[in-house]
Order: structure tokens, then sequence, then C-alpha cells
């Protein structure tokens, strides 16, 4: 049928999964077809109509440089109550972590821009989880755009995906987290650079007889540690597209405004609770504080991401 419509029907000898598929057409493409504005994906179980195709298909043509998302409403009777949570929560994950805000994370309509194909297909993947990937891929470099598409089930009973609940989500969830684990390992080692730093420096200030040597130490110390990690963070972690220089303001005076906080809120804590360890009140505060930095570095400190459009 696809052949003889005059379409091109690209298969593997064997399953290998839905990322595999989809870099086997993006590679086709952008090898073939140089004229193309890019490509349109739907998947094939019966969720995308024809007017719903042809819609991402325009916006695209409208907007060639955006990655297009064809977004579901989750909140029908008739979704399963699985998508529905899962994509909620994914999404909201997916905001903390990236700073995308899209309804509908898990959407296999989309119009990708043909400039965007490349680098796709090196993209890590071979399954379902490779279309998170795409949107991690995709912060930073590539505006999106979502518009509204029907959200089409069958039944909640009797719906078919090849989506597997628990190993799928599981594969996208690890995606997640491994982008946040960055962060965790540029804090990390800062702390532990921070460390060795000290204990170098202590020797070195108190061989010269210096009277403050802790003091001295100290600074010396989260100066260098410091300058260490905004560098990881900006290139490793979060791809900052914000001028060095600006970010570096922003940073420094970020960390600045954190110490400040850590100290009023473990001194307030202390006296509200007398009767809890000040290491353990320390532990609480720097640990919220941790995960509100991310945050702030990814949304203010640098700038890691081209404009976001959201067509409802």
């Amino acid at each position: 049928m696809v052949r003889q419509t005059g379409g091109c029907l690209l298969t593997h000898p064997e399953n290998r999964g839905k990322g595999s598929a989809l870099k086997t057409a993006f590679t086709y493409v952008s090898g073939n077809m140089p004229e193309a504005v890019g490509v349109v994906t739907a998947d094939s179980d019966g969720q995308h109509s024809r007017d719903a195709i042809r819609s991402v298909a325009e916006a695209l043509r409208r907007q060639p440089d955006h990655l297009i998302l064809g977004g579901r409403n989750f909140d029908g009777g008739n979704v399963p109550w699985k998508s529905r949570v899962g994509n909620k929560l994914t999404a909201l994950v997916l905001r903390y972590v990236s700073d995308l805000r899209v309804k509908d994370t898990q959407t296999g309509l989309r119009g990708i821009p043909a400039s965007f194909l490349p680098e796709l297909v090196d993209v890590k993947g071979s399954r379902f989880e490779y279309e998170m990937r795409m949107l991690l891929a995709a912060s930073g470099t590539v505006p999106v755009t979502e518009i509204p598409v029907p959200t089409i089930y069958d039944s909640k009973e009797h719906h078919q995906t090849h989506f597997k609940p628990v190993r799928d989500s599981l594969l996208i969830y690890g995606i997640l987290g491994g982008q946040f684990l960055k962060y965790a390992f540029s804090s990390l080692s800062s702390s532990v650079l921070d460390l060795a730093l000290f204990t170098v420096f202590c020797s070195l200030f108190l061989s010269l007889g210096q009277a403050a040597y802790l003091l001295q130490a100290t600074i010396c110390a989260r100066a260098v540690s410091s300058l260490y990690n905004f560098f990881l963070n900006e290139r490793l972690v979060f791809r900052s597209r914000e001028e060095t220089p600006l970010a570096a303001a922003k940073y420094f005076l970020l960390v600045i405004i954190q110490m400040s906080c850590s100290a009023l809120l473990v001194t307030g804590l202390a006296g509200l609770v007398p009767g809890m360890s000040a290491a353990v009140i320390k532990l609480l505060v720097d640990g919220s504080l941790f995960f509100v930095s991310y945050a702030v570095q990814q949304r203010f400190v640098f700038r890691t991401s081209t404009e976001k459009y959201l067509i409802v």
C-alpha cells in the first residue's frame, strides 16, 4: 500500500524499537530529501487523526525551525488513568529538569525540522525513551511549539499500545534523573575539591606563620571550587546559552544569597527547635536549597533554551 501510493517503506529485519525506527527514517530523509522542510511522525495505534497530522505538518511549514508537538488533553473521561497520571507527572519532572513546559511529553505526533534531524540521529535510545531524549536535546537548541490535537482512545479498557508501563517508564525517568545527576556530580565534586584545597591551603598558610590561616584557607579554597563548579554547570550540566560574564555575575550572586539563606535559616530553626542537632538542621536546610538552586540556575542563571511557544 505504501509503495503503491508513491511512498517509501523502510524496514528492519527485526524489531529494534521505536527509537531505532525513527533514527532510520531521519537518516533516510537527511540523505535523500534535501528539499524537505522536516519530518512529521505519528504513532500507528490510531491515536492521531489525519486532520491532526495535517495540523502538525502545517505548523511545521509555518515555523520550519521549531519542534512541533501535537499535545493531547488528558482530562477526558475516556483517557486511561495510567496515561493521565503518567503524563502529568512526567510533564512536571521534565519542567523541573529542563524548564520545558509541555502538556504532552509522550506524544508521538511531532513535526521535526530538517536541520534538527542530523543531531537526533546521534541521540541515544532505541525504544520509547528516545522521544524523551529528543525533548531534552531540543532544550537549549530548538524552539518548541505545542499545538492542541484531539485525544483519541477507543476505550480505557481495550486501548492497545506497545508501551511497557514499568520498563519504559523506568527508562524515561532514568533519563530525567540522569540529567539531574549531572548537577549532583558537579556539586559533590566541587565539595570534594573545596575540602582538598582547604587542607592544602591550611598547611601552606600555617607554614608561612599566618595567624588567620583558617579564614584565608577557606576563602582561597572556596574561590577555586566555586569557579570549577560554575564552569562545570555552564558547560556540562545546563549547556548555557547565556554570555559567560553575565552568567558568572548571576551565579556568584546566587552563591552569596544561598549562603546567606543557609545561615539565616539554620540560625532561625535552631532557635525554634532547640532540641534538634544543628548539624541535622543544616543538612535539611542545605538539602532543600540544593534543589532550589538547581531550579534557579536552570531558569535564571544559565539561559538554557531558546524561546518556547505553547499554543492552546
